[in-house]
């Protein structure tokens, strides 16, 4: 049982208190919190993640600004989320039938009505449902269900092109406008390569525990059916190779760029960014494929696009130091941004999804996509 969920700013400071029994929990609670609790794992922290990413859902993010812009919402969703420090109503989908999300036009009836909830009268026909994340009787016309695998990888790539962090982060995205209760039988080729793997409610654990497959009645609309980890990859999609070299007050900045495992499918979107080093005075900054601006805070952005096939993009030119400094003491971090559209780079591949108790044969669509998380070149 919960009694009090505290929500901190990125200072430590609590921005939001809600005490969930009648026991009072101390403020200072906070300050041992995460050495102890999170150690230990249990409920309490899978409660908290979905509380996070409820909260997400309904804001479209989540950060300090969104949560004092929307305090009065927030207070709401834990009041139907937990019940006397017990989880209740856990799901996106029905608790938006209770809760409004927000909107302008919500914000701007609350200022001249003066009235400021956003709870709906009426109880959604799900909470009386022996699957309370579903509809009791979902009129779809479409009849159809997507699944999208959706990675981000994370690496950090040493001096000389050493790989010393090589991982992805991946979510199973479901859309689903099935009729009736179905039921749904995903299964992968290759499920062994899965680690730290998160469920959705709906998810049955014993077919996953015995079988590897993910068994479940699906809620109605989108939904984060599982998310998990791959680790200890052996290659990235593309290469940086930066040189730096500093004397005489200068500093020759010269950057390549290509591919180095071909995924099969375009990388768009590649763009590369660097700090300045505060010492740095002026920057003259050129390349063969793509634009370079040095945007505010001294941080060099080389938006490339699509990497060509005639050329390799290549950036190149000189710091200037500031009067004083003869050369760089320290050199920076390149960050790589990246999208691949029909992979997921991990190698996780979707062997057939089953569905049962439907009248007529559904259309089943499949997606991946792949992006760059934190994906660092160090010079």
């Amino acid at each position: 049982m919960l009694q009090c969920i505290f929500l901190l700013s990125e200072a430590g400071e609590v921005m939001l208190e809600k005490q969930l029994t009648s026991h009072k929990v101390d403020r200072s609670i906070c300050g041992w919190f995460w050495d102890y609790v999170v150690s230990q794992g249990g409920d309490s922290t899978k409660f908290l993640c979905r509380v996070a990413d409820v909260l997400s859902d309904y804001l479209g993010g989540l950060n300090e600004d969104l949560i004092k812009d929307n305090f009065v919402i927030v207070y709401e969703l834990l009041d139907e989320m937990m019940d006397n420090g017990f989880p209740l109503t856990t799901e996106p989908n029905i608790l938006k039938e209770m809760i409004a999300p927000p909107n302008i036009v919500s914000k701007v009836l609350s200022v001249v009505t003066g009235k400021s909830s956003n709870v709906s009268s009426v109880l959604p026909d799900a909470t009386t449902s022996c699957v309370p994340w579903r509809k009791i009787d979902p009129k779809s016309s479409s009849n159809e269900v997507y699944v999208d695998l959706v990675e981000e990888l994370d690496a950090i790539v040493g001096r000389g092109g050493i790989l010393s962090k090589c991982e992805v982060y991946g979510e199973i995205l479901v859309n689903s406008h099935l009729p009736g209760l179905p039921d749904l039988t995903l299964s992968f080729a290759n499920p062994a390569i899965l680690n730290d793997v998160r469920f959705h409610p709906c998810v049955r654990f014993r077919p996953w525990e015995s079988e590897q497959i993910l068994s479940f009645v699906p809620p109605d609309g989108e939904f984060k059916l599982a998310s998990y980890r791959v680790k200890k990859l052996k290659n990235v999609p593309i290469y940086v190779k930066p040189q730096l070299t500093s004397s005489a007050g200068n500093c020759q900045v010269n950057v390549l760029v290509g591919i180095r495992n071909d995924p099969g499918k375009v990388i768009e979107n590649l763009t590369v960014q660097f700090q300045l080093p505060s010492c740095v005075g002026s920057a003259d900054l050129k390349a063969n494929h793509g634009t370079v601006n040095v945007l505010a805070e001294k941080i060099c952005s080389w938006s490339i696009g699509r990497i060509p096939k005639d050329k390799s993009p290549s950036l190149s030119g000189n710091l200037v130091l500031e009067q004083g400094m003869e050369r760089l003491h320290g050199f920076p971090t390149f960050l790589v941004g990246f999208k691949i559209v029909g992979v997921a780079f991990s190698g996780l591949q979707v062997d057939k999804l089953e569905i049962k108790n439907v009248a007529s044969r559904p259309y089943k669509g499949f997606r991946a996509l792949t992006k760059a998380g934190e994906y660092e070149v160090r010079s």
